[in-house]
């Protein structure tokens, strides 16, 4: 069963989406839904120009609430179980340019 659906338009949302610290791998995903730390949530999400969807489960380690400080946007940050490194190199691979930005992201 899919939890959340993330489609994401561009590689600056991504970029902002990314969680680099989180080891292996990890993203936020935007939600307005209520969830909390150590909850196990599966996503389903298309990356920028892609037609196809991955999907992974994924453990929520980081909590955006409404309201959070410096605009960023409600939702949590999950740590990638399902495949990983996959995930991993997906993303980068896109980010390649994008990940010694400078520009604040949705979690730090």
């Amino acid at each position: 069963m899919v939890n959340l659906v993330v489609n994401f338009d561009s590689l600056h949302q991504l970029y902002r989406a990314y969680m680099p610290f989180i080891k292996p791998a990890g993203l936020f995903i935007a939600t307005s839904e209520s969830h909390y730390l150590g909850e196990s949530l599966t996503i389903s999400y298309r990356l920028p120009d892609a037609t196809q969807m991955h999907e992974f489960t994924g453990t929520v380690v980081w909590i955006n609430p409404l309201g959070a400080s410096g605009g960023r946007p409600a939702g949590v940050g999950l740590k990638i179980k399902t495949d990983p490194e996959s995930h991993k190199n997906h993303i980068e691979k896109l980010l390649s340019r994008e990940l010694a930005s400078a520009d604040l992201t949705c979690t730090m």
